[in-house]
């Protein structure tokens, strides 16, 4: 199968993205979920509970870009891509309502089993950026993994400084869903024939969930506003 190097590097940078943006929940996940552990045992608890959590993660998806060269699912994940990329630009408060492990082994558990349940969305999303190559995977979660684990405080002071990086991240994941779209067996050749149509859907998907999600923040603090004043 051709890959072009252009492919290789824009589906690497999407996927890193991907990965830094959805997964800072799950960093703070692994921090609460430790936090009342021994200094000492919550670094060891926090190394081996993400080394389980990112051998789960590649497991899952593995089984997902498998399925996603059925005919038909490429569409169906394409279309579950969209409301993870709005969701992520109108996160409620409430996601982090993790209670801390009494123990070691509790910790652990806690992180697999969060990082595994919270990680569906970036299983899904990780599997369209990756055109079917789990090198590209691999390679991908070698490089945020650590990141994300060791920097997550970084990484959430440099989100609520420049938000404009989560739109980034949601830009990718639309981005993503419009390649599934126009990719599926079902209806590849119709845009094999039209080039254009694929960069079309693309950008109409990022400036519909950036550009709405935009909009529907502004009319939000509007409101919020008005109600301030009255």
């Amino acid at each position: 199968m051709d890959f072009p190097a252009s492919t290789f590097w824009s589906g690497l940078a999407a996927i890193i993205l991907i990965d830094l943006v959805l997964a800072g929940d799950n960093a703070i996940v692994i921090a609460l979920a430790a936090r009342n552990l021994p200094r000492h045992l919550q670094t060891q608890a926090i190394f081996w509970g993400t080394l389980g959590a990112i051998a789960v993660r590649v497991a899952m998806t593995a089984v997902v870009v498998t399925l996603l060269r059925l005919p038909g699912l490429m569409l169906a994940g394409g279309l579950l891509l969209l409301p993870i990329a709005w969701k992520l630009l109108r996160q409620d408060d409430d996601a982090h309502a993790i209670k801390p492990a009494a123990g070691f082994w509790a910790a652990m558990r806690t992180i697999v089993i969060a990082d595994a349940l919270m990680g569906l969305d970036n299983v899904l999303a990780v599997a369209g950026a990756s055109h079917g190559k789990m090198s590209l995977v691999v390679l991908g979660l070698l490089i945020s993994v650590p990141l994300v684990v060791y920097g997550s405080t970084l990484i959430l002071k440099l989100i609520e400084r420049f938000p404009v990086v989560v739109y980034l991240g949601a830009a990718a994941i639309a981005w993503t869903a419009g390649r599934m779209l126009s990719h599926d067996p079902l209806v590849k050749d119709w845009f094999v024939a039209r080039p254009w149509a694929g960069y079309v859907l693309e950008l109409v998907l990022v400036l519909a969930i950036c550009g709405g999600a935009w909009l529907a923040q502004r009319r939000a603090t509007r409101a919020a506003g008005t109600t301030g004043v009255s």
